[in-house]
């Protein structure tokens, strides 16, 4: 199945959901545990009805959701296929039910709380040191271009952060290892702000609000990015 561009998924009015890095990302309020189960079941139920599923992670007070799609379909301008995850339209269509289902058991959405943190990992060396962080990450050596086309470390459990690997010139020994926080973009600018607030600077904001590069007070950087912008409200 063919992976949705950005203009595709801002299209489908996904209001309780954020696209996040690779995936569509929701969280929703509950009174308690037992409330929690009993939405998830009803989103395993429409999961069910679908053939496709969610994964899910539960705390007290909230249910988060992450829809993806492990097996999309992306061409570059050559035409060459590959498959990578990224959401498709079974994953808007899914997310459209589960907000449907939030509704009938009187659970609330919480889109500008999601997040999603990845690394940075600057080298020029990429193909080379990517099968070492495969092995530490996730011990999978599968886990080296899982669902990318590039050298990317992707851990299929979920239980390690991806992996990126970013252009730095042959022996650079700059910082190499960087956060990049995928926050929505309601709230990019109350984050940024935050950081400044507690002593960081901006050191790169000619990409923003896609990508702003932001430092601590030793020079340290991380990167707050934002993927799409809030689904329409009608």
């Amino acid at each position: 199945m063919d992976m949705l561009r950005g203009d595709e998924i801002a299209k489908a009015g996904l209001t309780d959901w954020r696209k996040l890095a690779q995936g569509l990302h929701a969280r929703y309020l509950v009174d308690d545990f037992g409330a929690g189960a009993r939405f998830v079941a009803a989103v395993g139920e429409a999961g069910d009805a679908l053939g496709h599923h969610p994964s899910v992670a539960m705390g007290a007070g909230y249910v988060d959701l992450k829809l993806v799609t492990d097996d999309a379909i992306y061409r570059d301008d050559d035409g060459t296929e590959y498959v990578v995850q990224w959401p498709t339209q079974q994953d808007v269509d899914l997310a459209r039910r589960i907000t449907e289902v939030a509704a009938e058991h009187g659970v609330a959405p919480d889109p500008a709380s999601v997040s999603v943190i990845e690394l940075g990992l600057d080298t020029a060396r990429s193909a080379t040191i990517a099968p070492v962080w495969a092995a530490l990450l996730t011990g999978d050596a599968g886990a080296q271009g899982r669902g990318t086309p590039g050298d990317e470390i992707r851990d299929a459990t979920g239980r390690s952060p991806n992996l990126w690997f970013g252009d730095a010139p042959e022996g650079e020994q700059a910082q190499r290892f960087h956060l990049e926080v995928y926050v929505p973009r309601e709230v990019a600018e109350e984050r940024i702000a935050a950081v400044l607030a507690a002593g960081g600077e901006v050191v790169d904001d000619s990409e923003s609000p896609s990508l702003t590069v932001l430092a601590d007070q030793d020079g340290n950087r991380g990167v707050l990015c934002v993927a799409e912008a809030p689904a329409p409200i009608d």
